[in-house]
């Protein structure tokens, strides 16, 4: 049957008006470069109920690991701005840029910055038969010993690789990398003895710092934890040293700004709920939830920042 076309003509304003609807209605995702269970994945999936609650939506969380957080991003990259997909990126989103010789996207221009969701400090752990027992002890051992020690490396290019890389730059000390496919079996060699230094998450050492399978020699942030008062920050012995991971809520580039600042408002106040801090604290994380201003100001100074590590390290991308 053919419709007349002045019918036609009044029905296609509802039509667009109900695609419009459904749009809306349409979970949004936010995509994780990194596999589930992971740190990433873990962070994003205790964001994203409460962001759901405080956007009257549901949030689920997508995977797409591989190259380093790079192929979530750049399908975030190339998405419509409309709110509907986002990422959860984390510090490799600003090594990337130096770490990889071509990206497909630019790590500044591509995406709009929410918000910091976290940091995550690391903490520099030896087996106990290192004799070492602290960070300026260590920084003497190795310059006694260059080339002797090791540390275990669970990723190349990533955080904790490349707070090794930084922790050498500014010691002077030469510890030889010994990289590994995955924190666990990295974390698992130091544990038998067979590499004796690790930068590891807090998340991932603190059970055997506190068994004493571990010694823990120094940690990243920029003052010590509250979680291991007695263990000093790197800083006090290397001034200006710091090295936390970091975890970002970015949506596609040319986002408007209402929007932008929509969706970053909702993912701060979930941070800020009890319960999201408290999940994200268990995972060894500081809760940030700062503005999408203030976001983009940290980005755009990491990019250069991990940069210097990068050529010092020579880092190539696996």
């Amino acid at each position: 049957m053919t419709v007349p076309r002045r019918k036609l003509l009044l029905a296609l304003p509802a039509a667009l008006s109900m695609g419009h609807v459904l749009a809306q209605n349409a979970p949004i995702r936010i995509l994780v470069g990194a596999p589930a269970g992971g740190s990433t994945d873990t962070l994003a999936r205790n964001l994203a109920s409460e962001m759901g609650r405080q956007l009257g939506r549901t949030v689920v969380v997508e995977n797409r690991p591989g190259a380093g957080g790079n192929i979530a991003a750049d399908a975030v990259a190339k998405a419509a701005p409309d709110g509907n997909t986002l990422l959860m990126s984390f510090t490799s989103h600003a090594i990337n840029a130096s770490l990889y010789p071509s990206l497909p996207f630019d790590p500044i221009k591509d995406f709009t910055p929410l918000t910091c969701v976290a940091t995550s400090p690391s903490i520099l752990v030896a087996n106990p038969s290192v004799p070492a027992k602290d960070v300026r002890e260590l920084i003497a051992l190795a310059k006694a010993r260059p080339g002797k020690l090791n540390f275990a490396i669970g990723a190349v290019g990533s955080s904790l690789h490349l707070a090794g890389d930084a922790f050498k730059m500014q010691s002077g000390a030469y510890i030889v990398n010994i990289p590994y496919r995955g924190t666990a079996p990295a974390l698992q060699d130091v544990l038998a003895g067979q590499v004796e230094l690790m930068f590891a998450a807090v998340g991932n050492a603190q059970a055997q710092v506190r068994a004493g399978k571990l010694r823990a020699l120094g940690v990243t942030s920029a003052r010590r934890l509250p979680a291991f008062p007695d263990v000093p920050a790197i800083a006090e012995v290397l001034p200006g040293y710091e090295s936390s991971a970091w975890f970002g809520l970015f949506g596609p580039g040319n986002m408007a700004p209402e929007l932008a600042k929509r969706l970053s408002d909702a993912a701060r106040q979930a941070i800020a709920t009890p319960e999201v801090k408290k999940r994200l604290e268990t995972e060894g994380a500081v809760p940030v939830g700062n503005s999408p201003e203030e976001f983009a100001r940290f980005v755009q100074a990491e990019i250069p920042r991990w940069a210097k590590v990068v050529r010092f390290a020579g880092a190539k991308p696996e």
